[in-house]
């Protein structure tokens, strides 16, 4: 089709999660056919992110210092840390705007199937945060998988002595959603979770 270079563009990009060979073709030719204005100045920006992008030392975000933006808030709430197993979970949930505690990101979930054991998980820095601040509440907000709910039993296990407060995210119907198109684990979440009106 192309040069070696179109063909490294597109390896490269087809590489990234949502992205196919195909979608990584078409990105490819709309960075080709205005390099000036998209493609000079993305390459720019990833090349700032990787120089300046660096993993928050206290709850595992990314961010261009360390500790992050949340973390350095004086107004955020250091009494609640909010589990979450990745990044991307963190930035969904402060995209609502309503948590104003703090994170922890775990960088997974356990998966004995993948080889994945809590010590590859981030978990010290959580312990350390329990040990040297006065934390009254931790927030499980893992993903309803089976590795989620593996991970949550297990961390609530570790946490228990602590004498902290442990709660989970509640799980169940999502606004706007139908229950005849709902899988049965998320309806029986979603009554087993079920509160007062």
């Amino acid at each position: 089709m192309g040069g070696p270079e179109i063909e490294r563009l597109i390896a490269l990009l087809s590489k990234l999660p949502g992205l196919g060979p195909r979608s990584a073709r078409r990105a490819t030719l709309a960075l080709l056919k205005q390099p000036q204005s998209r493609m000079v100045p993305l390459a720019q920006a990833l090349q700032q992110a990787a120089d300046h992008v660096k993993t928050c030392s206290e709850c595992g975000n990314l961010d261009s210092s360390d500790p992050c933006v949340i973390c350095s808030n004086p107004d955020r709430h250091a009494e609640q840390i909010c589990v979450v197993e990745t990044v991307g979970d963190l930035w969904a949930l402060e995209k609502t705007g309503i948590f104003k505690g703090r994170y922890q990101v775990l960088g997974g979930s356990l998966s004995p199937l993948a080889g994945i054991g809590p010590e590859d998980l981030n978990i010290a820095p959580l312990i350390k945060r329990l040990e040297d601040q006065q934390v009254k509440e931790i927030i499980l907000a893992l993903g309803a998988t089976v590795d989620g709910v593996t991970t949550m039993h297990w961390l609530y296990d570790q946490l228990l002595p602590w004498g902290v407060k442990i709660t989970q995210v509640s799980q169940g119907i999502p606004m706007g959603g139908s229950l005849e198109v709902m899988d049965e684990g998320t309806l029986t979440a979603a009554l087993t979770t079920r509160r007062s009106v």
